[in-house]
């Protein structure tokens, strides 16, 4: 079987800046659709539209645009396509340490420092925070170096106070990964990506990542909290979700395009997942984004 490379991303701070910003117009992102990885921790902010964010093990469906703190090492992808319908997206990209080794232990600074440890989970902030913040990180795009630096402090000093988040991933996710263990996880996830639409045979897999099934199913389970089905399965369930919402298809049409050959397991995994049916989903969803 091919060899499925994970795509470690180097990132360059933006002229005159200690990070790197970035602003795109609508989907005009075109790293967004690859699994990567870097030291840096980055910072999405998805003005409008809805999609698809798919950040360690978690894979989950957005509506009415996305703020999202990614840790450090923690692989992702998603956020914007052609299809999601946002205005714009602000990336923002900064090594934990980017103002000093010894700013982070400053009495001043340690809400921060929680807040990077907590990012090492991948962070999902609620609609209120989106709100407050947004304008801030759009604006910083005309902004001098050092107004620059003060509108992202001001912004994380926001987040570490915000209330209205949530963890994406199972504590213990990114803390137990090696640099061998998210070289191989990446490589599963980008297969997964490719190929959710197939059959995905647990022997190939396990084949792919030089272990017996046994062993990988154990590694997986360790460092996902989740089993390798379960994750193919809500990687499946999402995009039906993404569909739902995006094409004016049958379900059963949805289900076939989502990777499922039994309709009844379908919607019984997604009534699983979602806690409504597809029908039902579909409906809520449109109210929603209307």
């Amino acid at each position: 079987m091919k060899k499925i490379r994970p795509s470690f991303e180097i990132v360059e701070p933006s002229f005159g800046s200690s990070f790197s910003y970035s602003k795109y117009v609508e989907n005009a992102n075109n790293k967004a659709h690859l699994w990567h990885y870097h030291p840096e921790i980055e910072m999405v902010f998805v003005n409008g539209g809805a999609g698809k964010r798919q950040i360690g093990s978690h894979i989950s469906y957005y509506t009415e645009g996305d703020l999202i703190l990614i840790g450090t090492n923690l692989p992702h992808c998603g956020f914007t396509d052609e299809t999601t319908g946002n205005k714009n997206e602000v990336v923002i990209q900064m090594k934990p340490n980017f103002l000093g080794a010894d700013f982070l232990s400053l009495k001043e600074t340690k809400g921060i420092a929680n807040l990077f440890e907590k990012a090492k989970y991948g962070i999902a902030f609620g609609k209120d925070t989106m709100k407050l913040v947004g304008p801030t990180l759009e604006k910083m795009n005309s902004l001098w170096s050092f107004e620059k630096l003060l509108a992202l402090l001001s912004v994380l000093r926001e987040l570490e106070q915000a209330s209205d988040y949530t963890l994406l991933n199972a504590q213990n996710f990114s803390l137990e990964m090696q640099v061998q263990d998210n070289d191989r996880i990446n490589m599963v996830f980008n297969y997964v990506k490719d190929h959710f639409l197939e059959e995905i045979s647990l022997e190939d897999i396990a084949e792919m990542s030089s272990m017996t099934v046994p062993s990988f199913c154990r590694y997986f389970k360790k460092i996902t909290k989740k089993t390798f089905t379960r994750f193919v399965n809500e990687y499946r369930i999402v995009h039906a979700s993404k569909l739902l919402a995006e094409k004016p298809i049958s379900i059963a049409n949805i289900s076939y395009e989502s990777g499922f050959h039994n309709f009844s397991h379908f919607n019984k995994l997604f009534k699983e997942f979602t806690g409504k049916s597809a029908s039902e989903y579909r409906k809520e969803l449109k109210s929603i984004i209307k």
